[in-house]
Parts: C-alpha cells; sequence; structure tokens
C-alpha cells in the first residue's frame, strides 16, 4: 500500500504502463531521442458525483500532501464537471479530477452506478491509496455494454475503476519537441495514433494551452462474465504559455478537455 505521495505516484505510473503499454514505448522513445527525462504536467482522475466517491474524496490524499484546489471546469456535451488541484513543490504533476453528474442521466444508469458503488467495502475510499486501486466492484459484459450507451466515460469507470486515465507529457520541458505540431508529427511517423477529434492539437497560443494525445489503446480487460476488448488509457502532452504577467499558465481549457475526453471512445 502506498502511503506516501511519492510512493503512490509511482504506484499509479506502474499501474498506467502496466495496462497501456503503448504509453511505456513513447516514454521511452521521447526520452532516447530527447536526451531528456520528461517531466509530467498532469494526472487525470475520473469518478462519478456520488457521496462516497466525489472529486472531493478522491483530492484527500493530494490535499494531505500538499496539493490546493485550484480551479473547476463544466462538461454539459458530456454531463461533466471537474476540478484541478496543484502542489506547492510545482515539480509535482497537477491533478485533474472529473466526475460524471448522475442526476443527469437515466435511471437504469444511476440504478447501476449505485448499485455498484455499494459493493466498495467500507472505508476503501478513505485509503490514501484508493485512487491506484483499480475496480473495487463486480463488473459484467452486459452492464459495459448498457452504460457505454449511454456515456463512455461511464462505461471506462466501471470497467476499471479507480487508477489514472491518462498522464501528460509537459512539453515545455522538452529540449527538441518544444512544438506540438513537430512533437505530434514524430508520433505520428512512429505509428502512434492521434485524438483528432476537434482537431489533432486542442487550444492555442492564445488561450496559453495547446494539448494533444493518443487515442487510448484497446486491450483485453477481465470482466466476471468472460472477456471483452476495450479502449483503456492514453498519453496526453501539453504545451503551456506565459500569461501576460509572465507566469506559466497553469489551468485548463474546458473546449479542449472536452475533446482530449474522447481520446477513450469506443468510435474514435
Amino acid at each position: 500500500m502506498a502511503e506516501t505521495l511519492p510512493g503512490l505516484l509511482d504506484k499509479m505510473w506502474k499501474d498506467y504502463v502496466l495496462i497501456n503499454p503503448m504509453a511505456q514505448k513513447i516514454h521511452d522513445l521521447l526520452v532516447s531521442t530527447d536526451g531528456n527525462e520528461l517531466h509530467n504536467d498532469h494526472i487525470a482522475l475520473r469518478t462519478f458525483n456520488h457521496p462516497r466517491v466525489s472529486i472531493d474524496v478522491l483530492a484527500k490524499p493530494f490535499i494531505k500532501s500538499g496539493y490546493t484546489y485550484k480551479g473547476d471546469y463544466h462538461f454539459p456535451e458530456k454531463k461533466l464537471y471537474a476540478k484541478h488541484y496543484e502542489h506547492s513543490d510545482e515539480t509535482q504533476p497537477k491533478i485533474f479530477i472529473s466526475e460524471l453528474k448522475l442526476e443527469e442521466f437515466s435511471q437504469a444508469l444511476r440504478d447501476k452506478v449505485h448499485s455498484l458503488i455499494a459493493q466498495i467495502p467500507a472505508g476503501s475510499e478513505e485509503k490514501f491509496d484508493f485512487v491506484s486501486m483499480g475496480r473495487p466492484w463486480m463488473a459484467t459484459i452486459p452492464e459495459y455494454n448498457a452504460l457505454l450507451k449511454e456515456s463512455d466515460y461511464a462505461a471506462w469507470v466501471l470497467a476499471f475503476g479507480y487508477r489514472p486515465n491518462h498522464f501528460t507529457v509537459f512539453i515545455n520541458r522538452m529540449k527538441n519537441f518544444s512544438d506540438i505540431h513537430i512533437l505530434n508529427d514524430f508520433l505520428k511517423g512512429n505509428g502512434f495514433k492521434l485524438n483528432a477529434s476537434g482537431g489533432e492539437v486542442k487550444g492555442t497560443k492564445e488561450v496559453f494551452l495547446e494539448q494533444s494525445s493518443t487515442l487510448a489503446n484497446n486491450i483485453e480487460v477481465k470482466f466476471d462474465d468472460g472477456t471483452l476488448t476495450i479502449p483503456a488509457c492514453y498519453y496526453e502532452f501539453a504545451k503551456r504559455y506565459p500569461l501576460p504577467d509572465g507566469r506559466l499558465y497553469q489551468g485548463f481549457v474546458a473546449a479542449s478537455a472536452d475533446k482530449i475526453f474522447e481520446s477513450t471512445s469506443k468510435g474514435q
């Protein structure tokens, strides 16, 4: 069990590359090509707006470790709400936690999510490393497909539970890929597919943030009644620009993040 922030971040990364080996390949390729260790801009987590597993619950270990709330974001089309947190030590990754607004979905989806959360062992959500514990409930293929009809996001959380949805390369700290377009071309040239929803680059210098991401790799996931090949995790890339006061923008752009979410869409 990870009881410290470094231990938790390490556990999250190891779990992430285990189910997303593409990210490890990209990481190693960029390190060898850039001649520079990669820096992580942010880690993203997904959940439901239920009192036991809300954003505020998932944020507790990070707040205990020196993070503070910095901003929130609304995604009306996807029926999501999110908050981001920053550490007093700027070398630590930002944490971006989103939650599905259950009240905006069908009674069937709400009932299913409530039944999933009821299966979480009492007190588990209070553990320091809950955000890296994986799926804490039983899940079947018909349940996954039923949620998928209403929300890619809900189906993803059912299948994967509590673990990072993605990590993010901080482009500003790279030597040879300071331009996101050059980085994207390099990745595509090495056979990696990018999320093209809304364009390969989301955002502009004018909004102080440019982002791109791979498409989630498809992996075979074990459900309680069989296996199914579904989109898992993806790798993101972020280039930040200075604000008028000279400080680097540290927030997120909802319109861009809305399209980044689609990296795990089954239809991509």
